[in-house]
């Protein structure tokens, strides 16, 4: 059994995918803007994951742009057992900026703007990401976007699809409109605000995915994840992944990093098994975080 293995699977539409991941965002530039620094090193970080048993990557065209999914194809096409997850409903400014491109035209070109980078015929899945407030999940009707998308889901172009910054309205909205796969939220030890939404898609089969699951741009920072990461002989950061893994079995990862050797220390969390009490001092993170 290999790490990845140990964590478990999970169904991701028609798939079923190791539980452990990748998120290519951080291999374009800084901001994720422009190309990698190291382009070599972007490639082997790619082909590593995938040699390591990755066999579920999420990525966007709008990261970059273009630039994730280009490395994506060259490090790993013709794909072989591997689920590739994109994202639409977004485009960069010049000025790097993130801006909404929800509308029905703009959400067609980017699907065949994925397909074209990653070098496909079908996206595997698509997650519409919901731009009413860039930074966190807000109140809105779906009801345009999402049918475009289940639109070109029917023309053959799409496979399954999914949600990225939804509200548990939203998803319903959403469901009633097209199944979905998979809903892709921020989340993780110290961001528990979608603690009920989790289970709720757990008991309906679908994927909840974390992301910002170290805490993104500011990685998590806490006494206790230090303690009793130490006291596991882990990092803190595998400590913070084994929890996501045991807290719902809905849950799948997709850490990202630039560096082969923290993409191995992510990989590991797969194996690291958290007891009982380590679990309790875990979940009294988010609350220490309110106060």
């Amino acid at each position: 059994m290999t790490d990845l293995q140990a964590a478990g699977s999970f169904a991701l539409g028609d798939r079923t995918v190791r539980r452990m991941g990748y998120g290519a965002m951080q291999l374009a530039g800084p901001g994720v803007f422009g190309p990698p620094r190291d382009r070599v090193a972007a490639l082997a970080v790619l082909r590593a994951a995938v040699d390591a048993g990755v066999d579920h990557i999420d990525t966007s065209d709008f990261y970059g742009p273009h630039v994730t999914n280009q490395l994506i194809r060259e490090a790993l096409h013709p794909y072989r057992d591997l689920t590739i997850v994109t994202k639409v409903g977004a485009v960069r400014g010049s000025d790097a900026s993130w801006n909404a491109a929800q509308r029905p035209e703009q959400l067609t070109q980017a699907v065949h703007d994925n397909l074209r980078n990653l070098g496909l015929d079908v996206l595997d899945v698509v997650n519409l990401r919901i731009m009413g407030d860039v930074h966190a999940p807000s109140e809105g009707s779906i009801e345009e976007p999402f049918t475009a998308l289940a639109q070109l889901q029917r023309q053959g172009l799409i496979r399954h699809l999914g949600l990225s910054n939804a509200t548990a309205a939203q998803v319903a909205q959403a469901r009633r409109i097209a199944p979905i796969v998979c809903v892709q939220n921020h989340y993780n030890l110290a961001h528990r605000a979608d603690d009920a939404l989790i289970d709720q898609l757990g008991g309906q089969g679908i994927a909840y995915v974390p992301f910002f699951p170290l805490g993104g741009f500011s990685p998590l920072q806490s006494d206790i994840l230090t303690r009793v990461a130490q006291r596991l002989a882990a990092t803190p950061m595998q400590a913070a992944l084994a929890w996501l893994l045991a807290r719902a079995p809905n849950l799948l990862l997709i850490p990202g990093t630039s560096s082969t050797a923290h993409l191995r220390e992510n990989l590991a969390a797969a194996a690291l098994a958290l007891p009982a009490d380590a679990m309790t001092e875990l979940d009294g993170i988010a609350a220490k975080a309110r106060a």
